[in-house]
């Protein structure tokens, strides 16, 4: 227990601009390898005020649509924005790039192309018309669904960087080492327990499970088109997959409610 939750706090530390007791890492050598496992569960943390908030507002009967985008607005500044900006990198270097080097070279660019204003416009457009669109499915289902989506997404996202080697040495994924074998399965099993616990009680198994299905399968085609592109993962892919499966999974959920 203890180390797991040091591997919690690391995993916020690594995932979020929430402030975690240097103590975590005094001693330690930057590896996420093991950490990882308590993605799905820092992704809970860091979406428990946004959920929070998005309930408040849905309650003073704030039109379902603001709440959704205020309530990401929230999510977006825990985390630093780390995901978006992986999803606008990779966005454009592979709707830009011709060959491997030339999408590593853009993905590397700071600056934001076409392709990452439209990524960047359509994952919070999606997710908050997902997330307004349950609201008016039954009270509740929007804040659980959030909390769910952040969870599952996390470990959605430890399965891409698992699945593939690295494909730029000395990035930061590579230095954060790749993730453990059991570490993956636990994240993946753990979020889905999560899953299943958080919107059973307000929503039917079968539209559960597909979205469940179908965010995997579109993590899944996520990394075979990595693999083909530039022959493994980045940090940038690593947070678009964690988007790609949050998105999916929201509208997912949305659609078969």
């Amino acid at each position: 227990m203890t180390e797991f939750v040091a591997d919690l706090a690391r995993s916020l530390g690594f995932l979020s601009r929430l402030p975690v007791p240097s103590r975590f890492f005094e001693g330690h050598d930057g590896s996420v390898s093991r950490a990882v496992r308590a993605f799905p569960l820092a992704g809970l943390v860091l979406a428990l005020a946004p959920a929070l908030l998005l309930w408040i507002l849905l309650e003073w009967e704030t039109e379902p649509l603001l709440a959704a985008l205020i309530a990401l607005a929230g999510l977006t500044l825990l985390s630093g924005a780390l995901h978006e900006d992986g999803l606008a990198d990779t966005a454009d270097g592979f709707g830009g790039g011709r060959d491997k080097e030339h999408v590593l070279a853009i993905m590397k660019d700071s600056r934001t192309g076409s392709y990452g204003v439209i990524a960047l416009i359509l994952s919070f457009g999606l997710r908050a018309a997902a997330l307004a669109s349950l609201a008016a499915y039954t009270d509740g289902l929007a804040p659980l669904a959030l909390l769910a989506g952040a969870a599952f997404s996390r470990a959605l996202m430890v399965a891409h960087w698992h699945a593939l080697a690295s494909a730029r040495a000395g990035g930061v994924a590579a230095g954060a080492g790749r993730p453990e074998a059991d570490a993956r399965t636990f994240a993946l099993a753990s979020a889905a327990l999560a899953c299943l616990l958080l919107l059973l009680p307000v929503v039917s198994l079968l539209p559960l499970l597909a979205a469940l299905a179908l965010s995997a399968l579109g993590i899944y085609g996520f990394t075979r088109h990595a693999d083909r592109r530039i022959g493994g993962h980045t940090g940038d892919t690593i947070g678009a997959a964690q988007q790609t499966g949050e998105i999916v999974f929201l509208a997912a959920l949305a659609v078969a409610a």
